[in-house]
């Protein structure tokens, strides 16, 4: 006899294992199976996102700009050490332990809140019927009266640069260097391959980053996009743009890689190469032929607003649909999806979905940029502030970049807050949340900003929309 569930989710990352534990919260009877094992062979929830993407790149990230502030920026503060040395293995010791921690944490969560948790490949067949293969190779037929399906993503493999998972890598190998490679290449100039390049070169490699694009962070502000140009190339990271790699061998220790650019057809030698091109939906073996779910040519499940397929009862949400691939908006959806099954009419509000790039200084954004805007003929107010001129910023020692407001010249309302520098993945989550309740400019100038904080460069920047910015001069209206 077959098992039976109210809500069946096929993938355990922050899409599939959160709308699990939603569901199992709102009293549904809830299976969540993944496949996805450890090095140690042994199941490992959270999907890349806590694997092998977001946590881990962040320890990194973390880790590798305290060696670059202990090794160049101690002085400042008056603080002396002798030299500094990095322990790469202890380094990736480390991130490994969080990593364990928080794949850990969410299984402690499904036993908590009655989540079954079972191994294997999950495949939704007619009928809402879900086959698991398990790791014996048994196969065991699941009843399902909803299934979600979250399987996440995986790196874009590349023709002229096949991964080798030795000397050419992608995101995941990147992350397991045991040791600095001397001359760093980097397909892409994404979040990813940005993020990992900057890992590295603060580590002491030369570090070159091939983008395939003419412009630099395309989906960012133009003046974010800009100074984020002229701050990583300041730190060490040769951005190349334009540069479309054709072709790369592999010598031993070493891989010749080809490109073309204005010049025409370039060589560059590297020890190690990062290809980070974007990431593609993992559909395949996940839809029997007579499931009645449809994909596109891309592979991504098509599905309508609220993350439903063609099929009733059928959703699917995260990396394998339609929008931007963040573990945040997986998550989100997973709740929503949810909710709805419960007979709520929650919705999701997909303008307001906030990016981020973990470099330093950050880079983040929500809403629209001011290049997109003036494109659909919004008439639009801007306010910036600086953090140079923010008090927390230089007792920090922490003053590149800007916080950057975008209202509607006409209503005042924000449409749009964009900030490189100290912490603004969340300066900007302030203002998503503004946003999301229909704020004004006005409204952010009128609120009280603790002092001396980060956030204050948000108040100062709402001000300066209507020209009435305290701690700067205001720009003249024309």
């Amino acid at each position: 006899m077959s098992q039976k569930f109210d809500v069946v989710v096929i993938g355990a990352g922050p899409g599939g294992y959160v709308a699990a534990i939603k569901a199992a919260q709102l009293g549904l009877s809830t299976a969540c199976i993944e496949k996805y094992t450890d090095k140690e062979g042994k199941l490992a929830l959270g999907g890349t996102c806590l694997n092998v993407g977001c946590i881990p790149s962040k320890a990194l990230l973390d880790s590798s700009w305290k060696y670059h502030e202990a090794k160049d920026a101690f002085a400042i503060h008056g603080i002396t050490t002798g030299e500094v040395k990095m322990d790469v293995a202890a380094m990736i010791g480390r991130k490994a332990n969080i990593v364990k921690g928080l794949t850990s944490g969410v299984a402690t969560l499904f036993k908590a809140n009655g989540v079954t948790s079972l191994q294997g490949h999950g495949k939704l067949l007619a009928g809402k019927r879900v086959e698991l293969t398990k790791p014996d190779g048994s196969v065991e037929i699941i009843e399902a009266e909803n299934v979600i399906l979250a399987s996440g993503s995986r790196p874009i493999d590349i023709p002229p640069a096949p991964v080798d998972n030795n000397v050419i890598v992608d995101s995941t190998g990147a992350l397991e260097f045991q040791s600095v490679p001397k001359r760093l290449g980097v397909i892409g100039a994404g979040v990813i391959g940005l993020e990992l390049g900057s890992v590295w070169s603060r580590l002491g490699a030369e570090v070159t980053v091939l983008e395939a694009l003419d412009t630099f962070l395309m989906a960012a502000d133009a003046a974010v996009s800009k100074e984020a140009y002229k701050t990583l190339t300041k730190q060490g990271l040769d951005i190349k743009l334009g540069a479309r790699v054709t072709g790369s061998k592999v010598n031993g220790d070493e891989v010749v890689v080809t490109y073309t650019d204005a010049n025409g057809e370039q060589t560059i030698t590297f020890d190690k190469l990062i290809v980070a091109v974007g990431r593609r939906p993992v559909t395949t073996e996940l839809l029997a032929a007579d499931s009645g779910v449809t994909i596109d040519e891309r592979g991504f499940v098509f599905v309508d607003d609220h993350c439903a397929t063609s099929v009733p009862g059928v959703f699917a949400i995260g990396d394998v649909v339609r929008g931007m691939m963040l573990a945040h908006k997986a998550s989100e959806e997973g709740i929503m999806v949810v909710e709805r099954i419960k007979g709520h009419k929650t919705e999701m509000n997909y303008d307001l979905i906030p990016s981020v790039i973990y470099t330093h200084p950050e880079i983040a954004w929500v809403g629209k940029t001011e290049q997109a805007l003036k494109a659909e003929g919004v008439e639009v107010n801007v306010g910036t502030f600086p953090f140079a001129a923010s008090g927390r910023a230089m007792a920090a020692n922490d003053t590149g970049g800007f916080v950057k407001v975008i209202a509607d010249a006409k209503t005042d309302r924000v449409l749009g807050v964009h900030v490189i520098g100290p912490s603004a993945a969340e300066l900007v989550q302030q203002g998503a949340i503004g946003m999301e309740f229909g704020t004004s400019a006005e409204d952010l100038g009128m609120m009280v900003f603790s002092h001396p904080t980060l956030s204050e460069a948000l108040h100062e920047a709402a001000l300066a929309v209507n020209g009435g910015a305290i701690h700067i001069a205001n720009r003249k209206k024309r």
